[in-house]
């Protein structure tokens, strides 16, 4: 029998790669398509060796002809830090990089799924986030690149769908973290498990009340690979942790964990950060059978102990 092809673009990123080793392990033959402008060659340099899978450098932005079967459209900058640094390339990233990756679909009929997020919420007046609240997003904030960028290519994934019956699905990624996380990328998981590590002043941004909702990766897998295979749904449908939890009770968790010296010191809010942040998953369970399994606690010990490895041997396992 003849291996489903899937195009995984971002491939080379945080979740993307972890998304590269399932396809495989599910018997696919894979292309990780990455420009490499966020993702590393690192998290996919253990799958170099596997007959089935193969790695294009290739920038989403432009169109490339290819036959699969199946498309993961991951790529865009997910941290603040990243996305902010060239908005103009963000904004591009999203909508371009969609137009072309449904124009791809559209051509070869194959199934595509985009890796939205939460950030489509923007600020929440309702809690926690349903698939049917709008959000209340500001368009011309420093966050809008990634924020509106994300909105518009929800809209375009609708529009292809209804105008020329492509086959979609919209998966709204919450807050992820697990190994192979970018150090030093700007996000609340990544700068306190570093800090910790290192013993150094854990920043906290505001009061430290805001809260947020972790999911741990295998379990953001276990839904981005249900949602492709579901046949009763093309979605929006949220995907995360609605275990919810404030920024300082993280930051004590952690500490906790690394038997950090560190100390918490309080920095201004960043502009448009959203105070609360929790899924409402009743879609994905009754739809999809999914809920996640791993605890923050259980997934934090693992995350951590990658770091870990990381800062002795630059190399994460």
């Amino acid at each position: 029998m003849e291996h489903k092809v899937v195009l995984i673009t971002g491939g080379a990123g945080f979740i993307g790669s972890h998304l590269c080793e399932r396809c495989l392990e599910l018997g696919c033959y894979v292309i990780c398509l990455d420009n490499f402008y966020t993702g590393s060659i690192q998290n996919i340099s253990h799958l170099k060796t596997d007959t089935n899978f193969e790695i294009i450098r290739h920038d989403v932005i432009n169109p490339i002809l290819l036959e699969v079967d199946e498309i993961f459209h991951l790529a865009c900058p997910a941290s603040p830090i990243h996305y902010q640094y060239n908005p103009v390339k963000t904004v591009k990233t999203s909508v371009m990089g969609s137009i072309n990756m449904l124009g791809l679909a559209k051509r070869i009929k194959a199934k595509v799924l985009f890796s939205s997020t939460s950030e489509v919420y923007g600020d929440p007046q309702c809690h926690p986030q349903r698939e049917d609240y709008w959000g209340y997003v500001n368009p011309i904030g420093r966050r809008s690149c990634y924020d509106e960028g994300k909105r518009v290519a929800e809209t375009l994934f609708m529009d292809y769908h209804r105008q020329n019956n492509v086959d979609i699905r919209i998966a709204r990624i919450f807050n992820t973290y697990g190994p192979r996380m970018a150090v030093k990328d700007g996000r609340v998981m990544t700068n306190f498990i570093f800090q910790a590590l290192t013993n150094e002043d854990i920043t906290l941004y505001g009061d430290g009340s805001q809260t947020r909702s972790f999911c741990y990766v295998s379990d953001m897998i276990d839904g981005l690979v249900s949602l492709m295979d579901s046949s009763d749904t093309i979605g929006p449908i949220n995907l995360g942790n609605p275990e919810e939890i404030t920024i300082s009770d993280l930051a004590s968790l952690i500490i906790e964990i690394t038997g950090s010296r560190s100390r918490c010191i309080s920095r201004p809010l960043p502009e448009d950060d959203p105070v609360r942040r929790k899924p409402d998953i009743q879609k994905a369970n009754q739809i999809l059978g999914w809920t996640p399994r791993v605890t923050l606690r259980e997934g934090l010990e693992r995350t951590i102990q990658s770091f870990d490895n990381y800062l002795k041997n630059k190399k994460f396992n």
